[in-house]
């Protein structure tokens, strides 16, 4: 066993067993914070999909994961008792079953990577990144104006959605959902990344002209790793709306797209799970020094420096002992 799959595993194992040593504590918050961590690794496993298998360096990611999250919050509005739209009398038929609200979630925001994806994959390079970055601002300030559903206020949600068999109110089993859906998508990369789909992703990504010179269309390949990318980043995006019980324009902010990018970054590009610990570090760091200081984030602004300066590989590949992407 490799020193990388080592470390993914010893990775895993801390995130079934620290839940679980809080429950026995009775220390929901801790349960708490990871499962913000593993949401805000789903959304970054999703990034990773387009920026580590695809070279794809997106700035508007948050779109996704906002859509995501206002699909969670419009469908579970219309469901609870009181009727917040009374500005919209649109026929949309309200549910509080997680599974419906997840396929909505995927379905939109997969929708929105098509259709963003194959206007902006007509540019590339600091234009692919500025024109990706103009459609989630142009989402972030729609739903600023969507007074329906908030507006600027944002939507909030009283009661967690529902999970056939499952407490959800309860820490422990929503945690449990999230934690599967993450290893659902790190196995997603990697059949992606091993597939033959991946190889000339990979390929595509290095040298566009030869695969083009095969019978190989490089943007198609690239739109479709799109796709998946905003699809799973929308699926994060109803997870974390459910676990704050709030969807809100933040959501859709190009911070939101610049953190979901740190983790990425942090962990290790194109690294299997990057993205993982990219986001546990990232809410630890969040959550002792964000109680020293409200200026914590120039200790992440370090970690990120040197990561860049001496370890291109993110902590995995500096665990690993060497640089690169998916192994």
């Amino acid at each position: 066993m490799t020193r990388e799959r080592l470390f993914n595993a010893l990775l895993l194992a801390g995130l079934v067993l620290v839940p679980l040593a809080a429950q026995a504590a009775d220390e929901p918050f801790t349960i708490t914070l990871a499962t913000r961590a593993v949401i805000l690794a789903l959304a970054a496993v999703g990034l990773n999909i387009a920026l580590g298998l695809g070279g794809l360096v997106s700035l508007g990611h948050a779109a996704f994961f906002g859509i995501g999250g206002y699909a969670m919050g419009i469908l579970a509005s219309h469901a609870q008792s009181y009727a917040p739209l009374a500005e919209w009398p649109i026929l949309i038929e309200g549910t509080k079953s997680m599974p419906v609200i997840w396929l909505v979630a995927i379905l939109a925001s997969g929708l929105a990577a098509l259709v963003i994806g194959a206007l902006s994959l007509r540019t590339s390079g600091v234009y692919f990144i500025m024109i990706t970055l103009a459609f989630g601002q142009m989402f972030f300030f729609f739903t600023i104006s969507w007074a329906a559903y908030g507006g600027e206020d944002g939507l909030s949600i009283y009661v967690r959605n529902g999970f056939p068999g499952l407490n959800t109110l309860a820490p422990l089993p929503f945690y449990g959902l999230c934690l599967v859906l993450l290893c659902a998508a790190l196995w997603l990369f990697d059949r992606l990344a091993k597939s033959p789909f991946g190889l000339a992703l990979g390929a595509a990504r290095q040298v566009p002209a030869r695969v083009a010179a095969v019978g190989l269309d490089p943007t198609r390949l690239r739109l479709v790793a799109f796709v998946i990318s905003g699809a799973i980043t929308g699926l994060a995006g109803a997870l974390f709306a459910d676990l704050n019980r709030f969807v809100s324009p933040a959501m859709l902010s190009w911070q939101m797209s610049g953190e979901i990018m740190v983790l990425v970054i942090l962990g290790g590009v194109g690294r299997l799970f990057g993205p993982v610990a990219g986001a546990v570090v990232y809410v630890t760091l969040e959550h002792l020094l964000g109680g020293i200081t409200e200026f914590w984030h120039i200790f992440l602004g370090l970690i990120l420096l040197g990561i860049v300066l001496f370890a291109r590989g993110g902590i995995v590949g500096l665990v690993a002992g060497r640089g690169g992407g998916h192994d």
